[in-house]
């Protein structure tokens, strides 16, 4: 934005006053969500879409202070904090049966598989990774652009990649394409080699499903939400806490 004399102008050629960044809206129709709902989510394209995230990944940033955040006690306090938040939701969105053999499971599989956590940072595993990697955050154009990742917490955002993968996967589990879901993991593996995250997928995948139950039911406390989006919220947040348990019966 530049000034000449008494007049402004938009990428003009006087004096700069002020910077602005110039943005390109994205089709929503070409968002991964949309796509699937039309049933136009190919195999190729899940290829596609892990050979990008193989590439972040490789090349995302890694340190000691980020991997510290997959050490086991620091991963147990974020699903400790799950189970704190949601036990005043029993019998609404979820079910003490639910909730109470979903926590056991998770507590289970910290005391049987420290040594996994330990593999998986001795491996180089843990990055600074997307932290939301949904359907609705996948652009396909001429180009898949990944976008829409957590900056707001670092604590989110530094993870094993496996917890990366296992969102994108949990939400095509959750949209009832399993396929796809299983032919990413395979894509995946394939592609980056790492065939030990076979043995903490299903463990993230129930994490990431129980924290999207967590949101959901924190909708119903909100006063702003109409109450027909309250009911569909709830729906939503049984159906994750659900799928939660789906997951932790394989672990």
């Amino acid at each position: 934005i530049t000034r000449e004399g008494d007049r402004i102008h938009l990428e003009g050629k006087g004096e700069p006053m002020e910077y602005a960044v110039k943005m390109k809206q994205i089709p929503e129709e070409k968002l991964m969500d949309k796509l699937l709902e039309k049933r136009q989510v190919t195999p190729r394209m899940i290829e596609a879409v892990s050979e990008k995230l193989v590439k972040f990944y490789f090349a995302a940033e890694t340190s000691d202070l980020i991997k510290s955040f997959a050490k086991p006690e620091r991963v147990k306090q974020d699903t400790d904090e799950n189970f704190e938040q949601t036990e005043k939701y029993i019998d609404v969105t979820i079910s003490r049966e639910v909730y109470e053999e979903v926590k056991n499971k998770t507590n289970d599989f910290f005391r049987k598989n420290e040594k996994i956590f330990q593999q998986r940072i001795a491996s180089d595993r843990i990055r600074d990774c997307h932290g939301d990697l949904r359907l609705e955050h996948i652009f396909w154009g001429d180009e898949i652009s990944i976008f829409d990742c957590i900056e707001f917490n670092q604590r989110f955002r530094y993870t094993d990649v496996a917890a990366d993968i296992a969102f994108l996967a949990m939400d095509l589990d959750y949209h009832g394409r399993e396929d796809l879901s299983e032919h990413l993991i395979g894509a995946y593996v394939g592609e980056s080699g790492d065939h030990e995250s076979m043995e903490v997928l299903d463990f993230y995948k129930c994490y990431r499903a129980y924290v999207r139950g967590k949101v959901e039911s924190f909708r119903l406390d909100d006063p702003h939400i109409p109450g027909r989006e309250k009911e569909e919220a709830l729906k939503r947040a049984q159906e994750y806490f659900n799928l939660a348990r789906r997951y932790a019966q394989r672990f």
